[in-house]
């Protein structure tokens, strides 16, 4: 019998869900990441899914009311995206939303939220209940703090979501280097977004590459 779980993820076999990334719940992270960290790794993962035109769904909650405007980084990246608002804690609560993805017709759904605890982990349960087959990016979410975090993610995994980082997502989807038609969409999020990691390709690409040419045309 097939485990789907074993599946790779693609650029044309999931969707995904990014929940809440709005000042108010980011002043409540206190789980451990630093935030401009964890906003670094959002904006990674939104950028990763532009360079494989993965479908994207924006949610927010209570804007106005007490969450702000979604970042203007991460809405800088997808700006012709609508933006489902919300008054539910529960993104599965929102008939739009569910409806938005099942348009998408895609079996697998990676999210990405704040608050672990609540905006994650209640429409991952839920979306699980109704047939999806869930994945979630722990370094682009954030808890109040690392007992309500670890707790939840452990809450999730054992219901069977499957947790992942933002740059496992990004190198999933690129996978083989002889994709050309993606690599320079992926090195460029690597070099903007990935640190040490982004610094070896700067240095290649400044330093080793231009040494080699040199060494060719003398």
């Amino acid at each position: 019998m097939s485990n789907p779980k074993l599946d790779l993820l693609t650029a044309s076999n999931h969707s995904l869900i990014l929940i809440d990334h709005q000042p108010q719940m980011t002043f409540g992270v206190a789980s451990g990441i630093d935030r401009q960290l964890l906003k670094n790794n959002v904006i990674g993962l939104a950028k990763s899914a532009k360079v494989f035109r993965v479908p994207t769904v924006l949610t927010s909650v209570e804007t106005a009311g007490f969450s702000g405007e979604i970042w203007p980084e991460l809405l800088a990246e997808l700006p012709d995206n609508k933006i489902f608002e919300r008054t539910s804690m529960n993104t599965w609560d929102d008939e739009a939303v569910k409806a938005e993805l099942k348009k998408f017709g895609r079996k697998k759904l990676v999210f990405a939220a704040l608050w672990t605890e609540v905006c994650l982990t209640f429409p991952v349960l839920e979306a699980m209940r109704d047939g999806y087959e869930v994945y979630f990016v722990e370094d682009a979410s954030g808890g109040t703090s690392a007992a309500a975090h670890n707790m939840a993610l452990q809450r999730m995994i054992q219901a069977g979501a499957v947790p992942m980082t933002w740059q496992q997502y990004l190198l999933e989807l690129q996978r083989d280097w002889a994709k050309k038609d993606t690599y320079e969409g992926t090195t460029g999020v690597v070099v903007e977004h990935s640190g040490a990691y982004g610094s070896g390709i700067d240095y290649a690409i400044t330093h080793v590459h231009k040494m080699a040419a040199r060494k060719v045309t003398h």
